[in-house]
C-alpha cells in the first residue's frame, strides 16, 4: 500500500524559528491572564455530539463546521471547535465553583471547513472568560488584558464596540420583524456592500424602512442614549470604563457576532487601520447556566495564537541559549552544564571538531559559544565568543553566569 506522506489539508507543523516564536508569544500571553488574576483550566478535545450541537434548531456556522466522530460503542461524539460551550458542561458538573469564576484557557479546537490563506483545520485559540460576574467591571477586563498583550506584542489594533440589545431596539423601533435576519444580513456589510445589503433586506422590510433603518443606524452613541435606546448606557458605561483603562474604544453600530449567542456588549479587536480581526468577544449570559436552568453572567473574549502570532514583533531567545565546546574536556564541560542549567540557562555540550560546532551554532542562530580547553581549566575561565559581534573574552564564572543571564 502507497503512503502518502504529506500533512493532512488544513493542519500543518510548526518547527524553528516559528515554533520558538510561537513559544514566546504564548508565554507573554500567558503571563498577562495571570496577572489578570485568570486561573488556567484544560478540556477533553472531545465531547458529545448532543453537547456540541447544543439545542439551537439552526446551527451557527462554526458548529456545523465540526468534526464528527463515533467510538466503538457508536456514540456519537466531534472535535472542539471551540472552548466556552464546555463551560455550560463544566458548571453543570461543579454547581459550587466559587463566582466569580476567572479562567482562561489556551488549546487546540478544530473546525472541518474550507481550507485557505490563514484558515486552517486545527488552530490554537486563547480565551478569557468571566463567569459569574454581571458588572461593566468585568466586559473591561477583558478588552483591557488583550489590550496589554497586543501592546507587548507591539500590535496596533483598534477595538470597536457594540451592543446587541441596541442593535434589536433600533431595528424594532422601525417595526422591521425577522430581527435574526436583519442581522445576518447587516453583518455582510463589509462583504458585499452597502447596496446589496439594502436590497437583501428588501425581503424583510419595505424600502422606506430600510431608509429608516440606516438613516438611524448613522447616529452616534449620545443620540441613542438620549432617547432611552435599550444597552445605549450599558455600552457608553463600558467606554468610560475602558478609558479609566486607558483604553480608547469606537463605537460600531454594524459590529454584529455570533446572532444567537452574544446578550449585551460585544467587542472585536482588529488591526488598526483595516477591519482584519484579531480578536473578539462579549456577553453571553443565557449561555453557561442553561445545564442548571438559570441564567448565570458571562463575559469574555478569544483569539487565535497563529493570527497573533503572525504580527507580533517579539525578541525570539534562541535555544540553546549557549553551545559549551569540549576541547577534550568533556568531564569539566558536562560539569559546566549543570551549573549553568542550575541557572535557568539553556546550554548544550558539543565535543569533536569546532569548525562544525561552530557551523551549527551559526545555522541556529545560536548567540553564544563557550570554548573550555586545558588552557582555560588551568587559568579556571572560560572563552566566551559572541556569535553575533565576534568578540571573544575569557570569563570568571560567576562573570560568565551573569553574562549569559
Amino acid at each position: 500500500m502507497k503512503i502518502e506522506i504529506d500533512t493532512v489539508k488544513g493542519f500543518q507543523d510548526f518547527l524553528p524559528p516559528e515554533s520558538l516564536k510561537r513559544a514566546e508569544v504564548k508565554r507573554i500571553i500567558e503571563k498577562w491572564f495571570k496577572l489578570y488574576g485568570f486561573m488556567p483550566i484544560e478540556t477533553p478535545f472531545i465531547e458529545f455530539d448532543e453537547l456540541i450541537r447544543g439545542d439551537s434548531i439552526q446551527e451557527d456556522e462554526a458548529v456545523s463546521d465540526r468534526f464528527k466522530l463515533k467510538d466503538r460503542a457508536g456514540r456519537n461524539l466531534g472535535l472542539r471547535y471551540e472552548f466556552t460551550f464546555q463551560l455550560a458542561r463544566i458548571l453543570r458538573q461543579n454547581p459550587n465553583l466559587k463566582m466569580p469564576f476567572k479562567r482562561y484557557q489556551i488549546g487546540e479546537v478544530f473546525r472541518d471547513e474550507p481550507t485557505g490563506a490563514g484558515r486552517f483545520r486545527q488552530f490554537t485559540q486563547c480565551d478569557v472568560d468571566i463567569i459569574g460576574e454581571n458588572s461593566i467591571d468585568a466586559d473591561a477586563e477583558c478588552l483591557s488584558v488583550v489590550s496589554e498583550i497586543l501592546k507587548e506584542l507591539k500590535i496596533n489594533c483598534e477595538i470597536r464596540i457594540n451592543n446587541r440589545r441596541l442593535l434589536s431596539s433600533i431595528i424594532d423601533s422601525v417595526q422591521i420583524t425577522g430581527r435574526l435576519d436583519v442581522m445576518r444580513e447587516l453583518d455582510k456589510l463589509d462583504k458585499i456592500g452597502e447596496d446589496i445589503v439594502k436590497l437583501n433586506l428588501k425581503k424583510y422590510a419595505d424600502a422606506n424602512q430600510v431608509v429608516t433603518l440606516f438613516k438611524l443606524m448613522a447616529k452616534p452613541l449620545e443620540f441613542f442614549i438620549e432617547n432611552a435606546f435599550d444597552g445605549a448606557k450599558e455600552l457608553n458605561e463600558l467606554m468610560l470604563r475602558c478609558a479609566k483603562y486607558g483604553i480608547r474604544t469606537k463605537f460600531d453600530v454594524f459590529m454584529i457576532r455570533g446572532l444567537g449567542y452574544y446578550t449585551g456588549n460585544v467587542f472585536e479587536v482588529s488591526v488598526q487601520g483595516s477591519k482584519s480581526s484579531i480578536a473578539g468577544g462579549g456577553r453571553f449570559d443565557k449561555s453557561v447556566g442553561k445545564f442548571l436552568n438559570r441564567e448565570i453572567p458571562a463575559v469574555g473574549i478569544s483569539f487565535g495564537l497563529e493570527r497573533v502570532t503572525e504580527l507580533a514583533n517579539v525578541k525570539v531567545n534562541s535555544i540553546p541559549k549557549v553551545i559549551i565546546i569540549s576541547l577534550e574536556q568533556d568531564r569539566e564541560a558536562i560539569k559546566l552544564s549543570k551549573l549553568l542549567r542550575k541557572e535557568d540557562i539553556s546550554c548544550m555540550v558539543m565535543s569533536g571538531k569546532v569548525g562544525k560546532a561552530l557551523e551549527y551554532a551559526n545555522s541556529l542562530n545560536i548567540e553564544y559559544v563557550i570554548f573550555l580547553g586545558k588552557d582555560e581549566i588551568e587559568k579556571k575561565k572560560f572563552k566566551l565568543k559572541n556569535m553575533l559581534s565576534g568578540d571573544e573574552r575569557l570569563l570568571g564564572e560567576k562573570v560568565l553566569i551573569r553574562e549569559l543571564k
